[in-house]
């Protein structure tokens, strides 16, 4: 059914539903991807001088998307607040090693650089806005990219 929209109020209105679906998609594109690198991180090394928690492995959240400002929001990231159980590091410094391609602090052979990864296989190679042009031609919007 036709809507007749007779202000921008009233088209954002309109299409927040879709915006929020989309939304939440491209999130869940960035979380599996996030995963699927602290997943390769813990897997390719495995530590002598140190026990690991696993705290890391568990601290991405992703925040469904829901009306911001005049849009929509998502979040996704590495609750570092949450990795309290390293002694003489805070979980800061631990992601921030992670994205370093470190463990403990540690130069080691398998580099994944967990967040920066996650970006380049995401936002950075124009995968986001793929996904995103075709969720709204699928649903019947004229898009171009």
């Amino acid at each position: 059914m036709a809507k007749h929209i007779k202000n921008m109020k009233e088209l954002a209105k309109a299409l927040q539903p879709t915006l929020l679906n989309m939304t939440d998609q491209l999130a869940d594109r960035v979380y599996e991807t996030l995963n699927y690198f602290l997943l390769d991180y813990y897997a390719g090394y495995e530590p002598s001088s140190y026990q690991r928690t696993k705290d890391f492995l568990y601290s991405v959240v992703k925040v469904d998307a829901h009306p911001y400002k005049d849009g929509v929001r998502a979040s996704v990231y590495i609750d570092y607040e949450s990795l309290n159980s390293y002694k003489g590091v805070t979980g800061y410094q631990v992601v921030k090693w992670a994205d370093e391609g470190k463990h403990g602090g540690m130069e080691v052979n398998h580099k994944p650089h967990v967040w920066q990864d996650t970006m380049d296989m995401t936002v950075n190679n124009g995968e986001l806005l793929r996904l995103a042009v075709n969720y709204l031609k699928s649903k019947g919007f004229s898009v171009r990219a």
